[in-house]
């Protein structure tokens, strides 16, 4: 069976990016998405993948992006261009997906998830791209809400789980 899981971090308005990069880079947010996501399959968009270090898949997971342009390929990572073929590429995976981002592909595939790792900051950033805010959403509920902590870097963060029940 699969278990479809959003994974990300987002300020105090639910801001995962600005220029196509995350609002904030702590090794804590590092560790806790590689202790989640080594091993597992992790679905992201092209852009997404294209802001890691010299654009290369995440080791030790199954990359598979998530773009509409269809001459788009990469070394080490899976290439899908519809929903329709993500879930036949994955039909018989069995384990947890991780949603790895951006704000698009969290928006198209909110309704597959049904648990979502939020890396929250106790921060307002400059954002410009989004994680639809699971408080408002009905059928998600905080079920874990992690407690602040303070970041090597000076940020304060924290770790929380929602469940979706419906």
């Amino acid at each position: 069976m699969q278990e479809w899981i959003i994974i990300a971090s987002a300020d105090k308005n639910w801001g995962i990016g600005f220029n196509n990069r995350l609002l904030a880079r702590i090794p804590e947010d590092m560790k806790y998405v590689s202790g989640k996501t080594t091993g597992k399959v992790i679905v992201m968009g092209r852009k997404t993948l294209e802001s890691f270090p010299e654009g290369k898949p995440l080791p030790n997971r199954t990359n598979v992006v998530l773009t509409t342009n269809t001459g788009y390929t990469v070394e080490g990572a899976v290439v899908v261009h519809s929903i329709g073929q993500l879930m036949d590429e994955l039909k018989d995976y069995r384990g947890e997906v991780y949603v790895f981002g951006g704000e698009s592909i969290y928006r198209q595939l909110l309704p597959f998830c049904k648990r979502a790792y939020i890396t929250r900051f106790n921060k307002e950033y400059q954002a410009d791209s989004f994680l639809p805010c699971l408080d408002d959403i009905e059928g998600w509920e905080l079920v874990k809400k992690g407690e602040w902590q303070k970041s090597i870097k000076g940020i304060e963060y924290r770790f929380d789980e929602y469940y979706r029940s419906m």
